[in-house]
C-alpha cells in the first residue's frame, strides 16, 4: 500500500488500515525503518521503561533520532537517573516535556498532592502527562510509542502497528502514530534488551514492570499482570492515563 503522507486526502482510515495489515507481519525494525523513511518530522516517546528498545532499534537506522520524554514531576529517582543514562549512552538530546506551571500550581493548591487516591488519576494525569504530550505532538507529523498488545488485555489488545492519532488530528492535519512493538510480548522485548545490552531502569530489579509516577506505581507479585502495579486502587478497566485513547478496542 502506497500512501502520499504529504497529501492529507490520501491519509484515510481505510488506507491506514490496509497499511496496518501489511506492516503487522513485519519486525519492529522494519516498521521503524518504514516510519523513518516516510517522515522527517517524527519522534520517539520514551517513558523511562522498555521504550529504550525503540531507541536501540532506531539509532541504528538514523543519525537524526528525535526523542522526547514526559517529566511529570512525580517520577522515581531511579527513572530520572535512567533517562540520563540513556541520554549519555546514545549521545541523545532528549527533549523533556514538563507540565504547564500555572495549571499544575492551581491544581495542587486546590486538591493537594494526592487527590488521585480520592477521585481517580485522570485529572492529575491530564495536567502532568496529557497536556505536555499534546503540546509536543502539535509540532510533529508522526510519533512512535512502545505500546504492546500484551500490556493490558482490557485496553490494548487491538493496538495496531500504525494508526491515525485521531485525538491529535484535525481536518487540516493527520498525525500518524506508530506502535512497532505492538505484536511483541514482554519476553521478546526483554530478550532483545539483554541481547543488545541496553541500559534499563533499575526499578525492574525490584519487581516493577510497568513504571509510571512514584505514587501510582508499585511492584507486582508473581503471576500478577504488569498493569496491576499501576493505579492499584482503581478498577481494572480504568488503567490508562489518557496518553493512548485513540485505539479501537
Amino acid at each position: 500500500m502506497t500512501i502520499d503522507f504529504s497529501d492529507r486526502e490520501t491519509i484515510t482510515s481505510e488506507a491506514i488500515q490496509q497499511l496496518n495489515e501489511e506492516l503487522s507481519g513485519k519486525s519492529p525494525r522494519e516498521i521503524l525503518k518504514f516510519a523513518i523513511k516516510h517522515f522527517d518530522n517524527i519522534a520517539i516517546s520514551f517513558s523511562g521503561a522498555e521504550d529504550v528498545t525503540l531507541i536501540e532499534l532506531a539509532h541504528r537506522l538514523t543519525d537524526t533520532l528525535n526523542v522526547f520524554s514526559l517529566d511529570t514531576g512525580r517520577l522515581h529517582p531511579q527513572t530520572y537517573r535512567f533517562i540520563e543514562k540513556v541520554r549519555q549512552h546514545y549521545h541523545l538530546d532528549i527533549e523533556v516535556m514538563t507540565p504547564n506551571q500555572e495549571k499544575l500550581e492551581a491544581f495542587v493548591k486546590k486538591k493537594g498532592l494526592y487527590s488521585f487516591f480520592e477521585d481517580g488519576h485522570k485529572e492529575c494525569c491530564g495536567i502532568r502527562k496529557v497536556e505536555p504530550l499534546k503540546r509536543k505532538l502539535a509540532t510533529l507529523d508522526a510519533w512512535v510509542t512502545g505500546q504492546r498488545k500484551d500490556q493490558s488485555p482490557s485496553t490494548r489488545s487491538s493496538v495496531p502497528v500504525i494508526e491515525i492519532d485521531e485525538g491529535n488530528s484535525n481536518d487540516a492535519r493527520r498525525l500518524i502514530k506508530f506502535n512497532p512493538l505492538a505484536n511483541w510480548t514482554s519476553k521478546e522485548v526483554w530478550d532483545y534488551m539483554r541481547m543488545s545490552e541496553v541500559p534499563y531502569n533499575e526499578l525492574h530489579e525490584q519487581g516493577f514492570i510497568s513504571i509510571g509516577c512514584e505514587p501510582c506505581t508499585r511492584p507486582v507479585l508473581p503471576n500478577q499482570h504488569e498493569r496491576e502495579g499501576r493505579w492499584w486502587w482503581e478498577e481494572e478497566t480504568q488503567k490508562e492515563c489518557g496518553l493512548h485513547i485513540t485505539q479501537t478496542h
